[in-house]
């Protein structure tokens, strides 16, 4: 790997970090066909019933093929997971890494109602939905072409990953991706503001991962 990779990676965020370099690996792995694709999608009777529990992360992992949706959903998964986590969530490792286990949970459970076998875009949406939410007055340049404010960007990017991928399915899974991001952006924003007077366990890690993170 060139030293100015190297260089770039170390400063990247940790969770941010790990999340890329396992999403790549997955789909190098895919590429040079040592997995195929049947064998790290994501449904109940296979992760469970079969006992095949490397589903329930590799669903995450996997963007699809090397391809023009695949560039689209890193790029934008990369450039606004670590602007979160170097912002709202700097030196809270944990907790942003809770925020994403307890989407990546409401995720699988809501997979079978939509028929969604692959999660990690629909994860993606995640970050960016909550980065929109807690930056409402930047202004988004989108490809140079027109400016919106943040708010806008997540349905701004779902429609243009209809466009690019040519199906609703695709648009689908980001959508509910950002619904599942409004629930966390919500538990963590507004519920604990205005309405529970303090953080909970779903909107807080708890002080063991806290501990294995180093953040106390």
């Amino acid at each position: 790997m060139p030293v100015g990779i190297e260089a770039w990676l170390v400063q990247v965020p940790p969770v941010t970090r790990a999340w890329l370099l396992l999403s790549v690996a997955t789909t190098l792995a895919v590429q040079c066909q040592v997995v195929t694709p049947l064998q790290l999608y994501f449904s109940f009777k296979s992760a469970f019933t079969n006992t095949q529990l490397w589903r329930i992360l590799t669903t995450f992992f996997y963007f699809g093929p090397f391809s023009l949706d695949f560039v689209f959903h890193l790029f934008f998964f990369m450039r606004y997971s670590r602007m979160l986590e170097e912002s709202s969530f700097a030196n809270k490792k944990a907790d942003y890494f809770w925020l994403l286990l307890l989407s990546s949970v409401m995720l699988l459970a809501l997979s079978p109602l939509f028929n969604l076998p692959f999660l990690s875009s629909s994860l993606a949406f995640v970050p960016i939905y909550v980065w929109s939410r807690r930056h409402p007055s930047t202004p988004i340049s989108l490809f140079g072409i027109f400016t919106i404010s943040a708010p806008y960007l997540p349905l701004a990017l779902v429609a243009f990953s209809w466009v690019i991928s040519g199906t609703w399915k695709a648009a689908a899974g980001d959508l509910i991706g950002c619904a599942v991001g409004h629930i966390g952006w919500f538990l963590r924003d507004v519920w604990t503001r205005e309405m529970a007077g303090g953080y909970t366990f779903l909107s807080e890690a708890p002080d063991p991962l806290k501990r294995l993170f180093g953040d106390i």
